[in-house]
């Protein structure tokens, strides 16, 4: 069947009218919590005066994207329960950033450190270490930011668009915003965005049942769609499957806070005790996510066909809903790739701002670092949107499953040196480096696919590349720093 949707001008136009509210809101957050925004740590930052609430829209803004709403769905409807490793991952993450992050936050605050390279470089001294953290970080969030183009060019779609234009009209306005007004948009334009996500996937799980018998239904239809597709699919997880799922929610979660954009988020806090709340409350999120999951088994209790999985959200609600609603859904899904989007440029601005730039420019002013952070935002927004423009959608994603074996390699240099002194720079660059060759090496050899066979004993246990190359990583740096010089004392934020 075709994908073709013709275009719907009731849907198109709330559809534009969210979008242009939140235009107008994203500029006006430059006077909110005014701040100096020739400054860095006021553009790239906030100020870092996000209190409890505020932080805990803008870290669930940029945890849970526009491609989270579209890809675990669409992951749920092809190959059932597996897709739901996104769950477990998102419960054991938080107990982690209670644990390790409002520690991280209170070094970083003492030091006026912006970006997790800074962290390393004061923990470590060095250059080139801290750069090479920085550029592992950027890299890794390239492939993430296009991503958001994806799921934006799916709703876009969706109400019968086709074409990149579209998307670059959304992007250059999002460029605007952010130069202008730095984190303070995202933040504001979270809440906006949170309160849609929450309000479209409440009425989706209470209605769209309803509208298919029930969930018992739901859930029968699934069982029979998948018994008769056969192989490793089902709505309950097979056995073979039990360590690739596991070891898929561990190294996501032990890798989502190492990305510049949660960092971020993190880092702009306002306090220690800030997090540590936060880190309570973001469960509610989770329950949002297996919420939204849920909608790929209803679309297969609707009977929607499409020619890709990723179009599933959008059908289904274009089959089960009024236009106005259809648009409204849409705004909030397009609005769900601008907030993540805005804060992994800055994310990454930082990072080059801070940790690459002084490499090849020796005198700077905090004038200047905040203009040479602006700028670089643009670059990396419309470096994103070329990738999508001219190479195939799949590139993305599997350079975004590469990004999240490479992140997870500055794993030990962050959070390890908070809780012990025996690690030394040559033991966690050459951990680091042997984590990113493994990695990338057996991601390559997988088709980049993010699951490798590990064969013990006469047994095969499919784990995730990320964590095997992580453990070879971990090894490396405690081998080597037990056999160099301890690295000197430094003396830690209380």
């Amino acid at each position: 069947m075709s994908d073709i949707v013709p275009v719907n001008p009731v849907a198109m136009t709330v559809f534009i009218a969210f979008f242009l509210l939140v235009t107008v809101v994203g500029f006006f957050a430059a006077r909110w919590k005014r701040g100096d925004l020739t400054q860095l740590h006021e553009w790239g930052l906030g100020g870092r005066q996000f209190g409890t609430v505020i932080s805990w829209f803008l870290v669930g803004g940029d945890f849970y994207t526009a491609y989270t709403v579209i890809a675990v769905p669409a992951l749920v409807y092809s190959v059932g329960a597996y897709g739901f490793f996104a769950l477990p991952y998102t419960i054991i993450v938080y107990p982690f950033v209670f644990a390790v992050m409002p520690r991280l936050w209170k070094v970083a605050h003492a030091r006026n450190h912006i970006t997790a390279a800074d962290y390393v470089q004061g923990e470590y001294g060095g250059k080139w270490f801290p750069a090479a953290v920085a550029l592992t970080g950027i890299i890794a969030t390239m492939p993430y930011i296009a991503l958001q183009l994806v799921g934006m060019q799916v709703v876009i779609k969706g109400l019968g668009v086709s074409g990149e234009l579209p998307l670059i009209v959304a992007f250059v306005i999002l460029a605007l915003y952010t130069y202008t007004s730095g984190l303070r948009a995202p933040a504001m334009i979270a809440f906006v965005k949170d309160i849609m996500i929450y309000i479209v996937v409440i009425a989706a799980v209470w209605l769209i049942p309803s509208k298919l018998g029930g969930y018992g239904h739901v859930f029968d239809a699934a069982d029979q769609f998948f018994k008769a597709k056969g192989g490793a699919t089902g709505i309950i997880l097979k056995p073979t499957q039990f360590t690739a799922y596991a070891s898929l929610a561990l190294g996501s979660a032990l890798a989502a806070f190492m990305y510049p954009h949660t960092m971020t988020a993190v880092l702009s806090s306002s306090s220690a005790a800030t997090v540590r709340k936060n880190a309570i409350f973001l469960p509610a999120y989770t329950l949002l996510l297996g919420l939204i999951a849920l909608l790929g088994y209803m679309a297969i209790a609707a009977g929607i066909k499409v020619q890709f999985a990723s179009d599933v959200v959008p059908a289904l609600f274009g089959q089960l809903f009024p236009a106005w609603f259809v648009g409204f859904a849409a705004a909030a899904i397009a609005i769900s790739a601008l907030v993540p989007a805005a804060i992994m440029s800055i994310g990454a601005a930082n990072l080059f701002t801070r940790n690459l730039w002084p490499l090849m420019v020796r005198d700077t002013t905090p004038e200047k670092e905040a203009k040479t952070a602006k700028l670089v935002s643009l670059v990396v927004k419309f470096g994103a949107l070329l990738f999508i423009v001219f190479l195939p959608t799949q590139y993305a994603i599997d350079l975004q499953l590469l990004g999240g074996v490479w992140i997870l390699q500055i794993f030990p240099a962050i959070v390890f040196s908070l809780y012990t002194r025996r690690l030394n720079t040559p033991g966690l660059f050459l951990g680091w480096l042997a984590g990113i060759v493994l990695g990338t090496g057996m991601a390559i050899a997988q088709g980049l696919k993010p699951v490798f066979a590990l064969h013990l004993g006469g047994a095969t246990y499919p784990l995730y590349i990320g964590l095997i190359a992580l453990a070879a990583n971990i090894v490396v740096a405690f081998v080597v720093s037990m056999v160099t010089p301890r690295r000197a004392h430094v003396q830690q934020a209380a």
